[in-house]
């Protein structure tokens, strides 16, 4: 009993708990990212610092140019050069249009029905990056020359009566003309609308199409209700890629079009490389990177997926 009552024995003070050693490379990740930030930094942010300074100068290339805040150089350029905006519009939404109704189906069929010949099919697909993007696009001007295979084939049908009548061709001819423009654009950017398409529907799980078939619902409904609505991430990225490259290019408007199917992209380089009107230049660059930014927003807001393969 004495034993059980007896005080315990005093307790030895605490010994400080040590901080724990800390963590080593907890500044590599920020490392590694550092050269890539440069990279941007030097090849992205400080030419766009550079424009914007030039959008805003007044002088000439003798002369020398100055910043005065010259903003009316937005609206001259833009109430002058309104048609060449419209027109890129219209071509790159065409052209995607193009894109995503033949890109659909080919991604559809090898991602689902090409078994051992996916690979060759891809292959395929990505073949015209093999070459350079100017003699890609210069090829297509002996594909629709005048009295050529192509050209007399679309006269024996008559599609040529009708794209006449929409002003998309020029009697007989399709060189020089908005459509000549337009498959340019398709043959060019038809991949990029293609490998996003065939990634998303890819990523579909086979066993919600049986689950679908297993509930009696037709394959356009499948289409419809499972396929489509998965594979929309593919559709949205495949639009951005094709529609972006597609309203800022120059080189099928050039080679294939004539001075009534120039782009903006072409009235750019015409003002930085011939007239040397700079101001004039960036401004048109900064307007439409203004303009596709403030589509794009709206487009994926609209879309309503976030997700982008």
């Amino acid at each position: 009993m004495a034993t059980l009552t007896e005080a315990p024995p005093p307790l030895s003070p605490t010994a400080p708990t040590e901080k724990p050693p800390r963590k080593r490379g907890r500044l590599t990740p920020y490392w590694l990212l550092l050269p890539g930030l440069l990279w941007l930094f030097v090849f992205f942010a400080l030419p766009m610092i550079y424009q914007a300074s030039t959008s805003v100068q007044t002088g000439s290339l003798e002369e020398g140019y100055k910043v005065t805040w010259h903003l009316a150089t937005y609206w001259d350029a833009l109430s002058e050069y309104w048609p060449q905006f419209l027109r890129s519009v219209l071509y790159a939404a065409a052209a995607t249009v193009l894109c995503l109704v033949l890109g659909y189906p080919l991604a559809y069929l090898i991602a689902f029905r090409a078994g051992r010949w996916r690979n060759l099919i891809m292959i395929l697909v990505i073949a015209p990056f093999f070459t350079s993007f100017l003699i890609r696009t210069l090829a297509w001007k002996t594909i629709l020359a005048d009295g050529g295979p192509v050209v007399g084939a679309l006269n024996t049908l008559h599609v040529l009566d009708v794209t006449s009548w929409l002003g998309w061709t020029a009697g007989d001819r399709v060189l020089a003309t908005p459509l000549a423009v337009v498959c340019g654009l398709t043959y060019n950017f038809l991949p990029f609308m293609v490998l996003p398409l065939y990634t998303s529907l890819e990523r579909i799980d086979g066993r919600l199409h049986e689950a679908a078939g297993d509930l009696y619902a037709k394959p356009v409904t499948t289409f419809r209700k499972v396929t489509f609505p998965l594979s929309m991430p593919g559709v949205v990225s495949g639009t951005l890629l094709t529609f972006i490259p597609a309203a800022g290019d120059y080189v099928n408007a050039e080679l294939l079009g004539s001075t009534d199917t120039r782009m903006i992209g072409n009235v750019i380089q015409t003002q930085f490389l011939r007239v040397l009107d700079y101001p004039t230049a960036a401004a048109l660059s900064f307007i439409l990177m203004a303009a596709i930014l403030f589509m794009v927003t709206l487009y994926i807001r609209r879309s309503g997926t976030e997700d982008l393969v």
